[in-house]
């Protein structure tokens, strides 16, 4: 499926916005860029945003300014798409570094990657993602040591690793305040099913009004999958939406 399918499919789908995962771009060009968001202006759709998949946790110093670099370059075709969110990842630590190294070496990146997304007006979303970033308590750290308004949390809500203290839903609802753009599956990582109606609870008590981003990762064929989750997405969010 090409990004022109993808752009098409939402509009069969009857969704209000596409997530435009970078990774299955032809190219990056400008000429390119733009003939995907006039597409999906005549198409009648948004772009809720974009993701890079470079990760933060680095610890080799010169391999951390490349990663900033790249941020840089995303948030540029975040800005050259007309999507308001860009998505990154933190990553798993190398062998030996601690996890208060990872923490540093994210936040090192992500400040300056914030300053320049805020001048374009792009909002950077981490992700909880595999790593670092799979404890709510982690992702919460960094959005405070980071201080940016241009900065908060990609929320999948499958990611987070259960503690004694803190379930997944408990960290859920912790990172709600931080969301900028969710990711809503129906199966936690262990197999386990998600109880959307408390997820979808959770979120309408912190009065959250962003996206709320079908993705799929099921055994079902995704043709007949996908519908079926965001037929589940669409009755949540008319139960729970104040709009």
């Amino acid at each position: 499926m090409t990004m022109e399918d993808f752009i098409r499919k939402g509009v069969e789908l009857a969704i209000d916005g596409v997530d435009m995962t970078g990774y299955w771009y032809k190219s990056t060009d400008l000429a390119y860029l733009a003939s995907l968001r006039h597409l999906a202006f005549k198409s009648g759709v948004c772009f809720s945003g974009a993701a890079t998949g470079a990760s933060t946790v680095q610890a080799d110093p010169a391999k951390r300014v490349q990663v900033l670099d790249d941020i840089k370059k995303w948030v540029d075709v975040t800005e050259a798409l007309g999507a308001p969110h860009l998505r990154v990842f933190a990553g798993k630590l190398p062998q030996g570094a601690s996890l208060e190294s990872g923490i540093a070496w994210t936040v090192e990146i992500l400040k300056p990657a914030c300053e320049y997304a805020s001048k374009k007006g792009i909002t950077i979303g981490l992700e909880d993602h595999e790593g670092i970033t799979q404890h709510a308590y982690v992702c919460l750290d960094i959005i405070r040591r980071v201080d940016s308004s241009c900065l908060g949390i990609n929320l999948d809500i499958t990611n987070f690793v259960p503690t004694p203290s803190a379930d997944a839903y408990s960290q859920i609802e912790a990172c709600i305040p931080c969301a900028t753009h969710t990711h809503i599956r129906d199966v936690f990582e262990d197999g386990q099913p998600v109880d959307l109606d408390r997820v979808w609870q959770l979120f309408a008590r912190a009065g959250y009004k962003g996206y709320m981003s079908a993705e799929y990762e099921g055994k079902e064929d995704p043709s007949t999958g996908v519908p079926k989750l965001i037929d589940k997405i669409k009755t949540l969010c008319r139960k729970y939406s104040t709009v």
